[in-house]
C-alpha cells in the first residue's frame, strides 16, 4: 500500500517490497513474517508490519474471509516473528492493533477506539489478559491518545 509504504519511508524505516503483497486477504502473510525476520537479522531493532486485509475485508462486508485473515495474521505473521525472537534470547515487545475500525455493517472506517495488545516477553501476564479478543479487550486499558501507545511500546 503506498500510504503506509510512504508514511515508512518518511519515518525513516525500510519499506521492503514483499512479492505477493495484494492487501487482500489473499497477500503474501509468509512474505512478510520473513521480511520482519531478515530485518531483524540485518540489526533493525524496530519493525513495523502492516497487513491490509482485514480492513479491505471490513469495506466489503466479508465477515468470514475479514475473521481468515487476522487468524492467517497470527498463525503465518505474528506466530513466526514471535518463535525468532524468542530464539534469540532478548527481551522484546510486540505491539498489535488495527489502524482503525472498519465495521462489516459500515463498510468504512469509523473514529470509534481501537483494541491493542502489547506483549512483552519479560512479563507476559502484565495485562493479565491472556488472549486477543473482542471481550478480553473490553476490560482492557483505553488510551484516549493513540500517539502515547509507542511511548507504552518502547518506554
Amino acid at each position: 500500500m503506498d500510504l503506509i509504504k510512504g508514511i515508512a519511508i518518511c519515518a525513516e524505516l525500510k519499506a521492503p517490497s514483499i512479492p505477493g503483497a495484494t492487501g487482500t486477504v489473499n497477500t503474501n502473510y509468509e512474505g512478510k513474517a520473513h521480511a520482519a525476520i531478515h530485518a531483524f537479522n540485518s540489526g533493525d531493532s524496530f519493525v513495523y508490519i502492516h497487513v491490509e486485509g482485514p480492513d479491505e475485508c471490513g469495506h466489503r462486508a466479508e465477515i468470514e474471509n475479514k475473521v481468515k485473515a487476522i487468524e492467517l495474521i497470527d498463525s503465518k505473521i505474528l506466530s513466526p516473528v514471535k518463535n525468532y525472537l524468542d530464539s534469540m534470547g532478548e527481551r522484546y515487545r510486540i505491539l498489535l492493533l488495527p489502524d482503525h475500525p472498519t465495521p462489516l455493517c459500515l463498510r468504512t472506517h469509523t473514529r470509534e477506539p481501537v483494541p491493542f495488545v502489547i506483549y512483552d516477553s519479560d512479563d507476559i501476564n502484565a495485562s493479565g489478559i491472556s488472549s486477543f479478543t473482542e471481550n478480553s479487550m473490553k476490560s482492557g486499558e483505553f488510551v484516549p491518545e493513540g500517539q502515547k501507545l509507542i511511548n507504552m511500546l518502547i518506554g
